[in-house]
């Protein structure tokens, strides 16, 4: 008898149109996180891959961290997750709230 089995795609496609699984996801081990790993990751629970929880605790990351990527992609795409423009896009977003 299955038991309440939580169904998981083998891949999902990545933010540059590749295939992504677990092996292919950034290591647990990761300690810098450039645009391209961060948006795996989002691109990984987006697609049900894994999901936000198994994320923090693989990468040792704060659901705000991971909460704060999300925001980013869905706001600005792969470049607002760039460390160095994080305030510009900020500011950009507000503006637009605004109007």
């Amino acid at each position: 008898m299955i038991e309440n089995q939580k169904i998981r795609p083998a891949k999902v496609i990545g933010p540059l149109g590749e295939p992504l699984t677990l092996d292919t996801l950034p290591p647990p081990s990761t300690t810098r996180w450039v645009v391209r790993r961060k948006a795996e990751v989002v691109a990984a629970v987006n697609g049900g891959l894994l999901t936000v929880d198994e994320v923090c605790e693989r990468y040792n990351l704060t659901v705000e961290e991971f909460a704060s990527w999300q925001r980013a992609i869905d706001r600005s795409g792969m470049p607002g997750l760039r460390v160095t423009r994080i305030q510009h896009y900020r500011s950009l977003y507000e503006r637009q709230t605004k109007f």
